[in-house]
């Protein structure tokens, strides 16, 4: 398996409609050639339209979980969607350094779900925020996630705060002024990923099927900025699939 294709971890939670979570990553790793494996990180009861209930996965079956697929795996990239909190957050990445640093770690900074539910409770401690960045290589915030990530007066300068510790991703999504127009924050760049004109549709799990296609370009030792341009093309087709909520992956 590993001789054809190279292995990457989602880490993240279940979706029973399949359109966010490990479902839609491992959806996602198929279509572009890369082995998926998956750690649950908590049960949840939803819809594409509404969020019911979650039921979180105890650190510690996460830690085993994880010592297994790296023990057995030899995983080239790996992406993290929802999290309890940052002391879970922090403990899996810890991990994962001990065990291998040359593995990219993708963080898809899920704070609120697309129906509304809010997975972070905490007020996050600065110090703590850059700690964990600093092992990071990629995170994903949209216009909303980033200003809750590093307040300041506006998405743009949070993001190149953030890009002083990991590079960032700042999705164009929720910008009514440049909707759909990305922007890629590295220590010394900048770059804008333009969208196409074609029409596209609102779909639940958009944030996770980015950010796993960004992963799996990665593990394909594809770089960063191919990755999310490749990653962009490959959204914009997802959300062009269909007029419903819940997106195809195979057109």
């Amino acid at each position: 398996m590993e001789a054809n294709r190279p292995v990457v971890l989602s880490i993240a939670g279940f979706d029973p409609c399949a359109g966010a979570g490990i479902l839609a990553d491992i959806k996602t790793f198929e279509q572009h050639k890369v082995y998926g494996v998956g750690i649950n990180t908590a049960r949840t009861l939803q819809t594409e339209n509404d969020f019911i209930s979650i039921r979180w996965e105890d650190e510690n079956s996460i830690l085993q979980s994880l010592e297994t697929m790296l023990s057995q795996y030899n995983v080239k990239a790996l992406k993290i969607g929802i999290i309890e909190n940052i002391s879970v957050l922090n403990s899996i990445i810890s991990y994962v350094h001990q065990k291998d640093t040359t593995i990219k770690i993708v963080v898809d900074t899920v704070i609120k779900s697309s129906s509304g539910f809010n997975f972070w409770n905490e007020q996050m401690q600065e110090a703590s925020l850059i700690e964990i960045l600093s092992k990071i290589f990629l995170i994903t915030p949209n216009y909303n996630e980033v200003l809750q990530l590093m307040p300041s007066s506006n998405a743009k300068e949070s993001a190149k705060k953030l890009s002083a510790y990991c590079n960032v991703l700042l999705k164009g999504g929720h910008n009514k002024e440049e909707l759909g127009i990305d922007y890629l924050y590295t220590q010394n760049d900048i770059e804008r990923l333009e969208g196409n004109n074609d029409e596209m549709y609102a779909k639940h799990g958009s944030g996770c099927v980015l950010s796993a296609a960004i992963t799996a370009n990665l593990a394909l030792s594809v770089d960063l900025l191919t990755s999310c341009s490749k990653a962009k093309k490959y959204i914009e087709q997802f959300l062009s699939s269909n007029k419903t909520l819940l997106g195809y992956h195979h057109v």
